[in-house]
């Protein structure tokens, strides 16, 4: 009996320490996001400077690449045809408080013939959980923008979650 007992012990608390890592006596467990986002970028000349968007995407608990499900540039000019590929990547980590802190990459390739390509680097989420899911999610960091004549420059942008 003893040793079926000691047996359901190892296994509770293989399934406990599964939930989240200890790191310095802190509990840290990963979080997901979801939901509707709009990039307001600041910096950059002309074209450059009109890069505002709104996307909605999924990524998994604790991040991974994101599952992109909408896109669309708030302006339109000529550094980027109708046809965009947007992709990017989080990683997304919960304290023991609920705070949600982690990195984000956001990139939107044109698919057509300019091939600009508008990268950005969010060096710092915030947020909270809540039971797992990101929310008030905000993003902040660089972007750049490469592309033809007029299509180049970089600056600051900040991302927000949306309801």
């Amino acid at each position: 009996m003893k040793k079926l007992a000691v047996l359901a012990l190892l296994a509770l608390e293989m399934m406990v320490s599964g939930c989240g890592t200890t790191t310095n006596g802190t509990t840290t467990t990963t979080t997901s996001a979801s939901g509707k986002w709009q990039a307001v970028m600041v910096g950059g000349e002309g074209q450059a400077g009109a890069l505002d968007f709104v996307t909605a995407f999924t990524v998994g608990s604790g991040g991974g690449n994101l599952n992109i499900t909408g896109f669309s540039f708030l302006t339109t000019g000529p550094c980027f045809g109708e046809t965009v590929a947007p992709s990017g990547a989080a990683t997304l980590v919960t304290s023991s408080t609920n705070a949600v802190t982690g990195t984000l990459a956001y990139s939107v390739s044109d698919a057509t013939s300019t091939g600009s390509v508008l990268s950005l680097d969010g060096t710092t989420v915030t947020g909270t959980s809540n039971n797992g899911t990101l929310q008030g999610g905000v993003v902040t960091g660089t972007w750049s923008l490469t592309g033809p004549t007029g299509c180049t420059g970089g600056g600051t942008f900040t991302m927000t979650q949306t309801s």
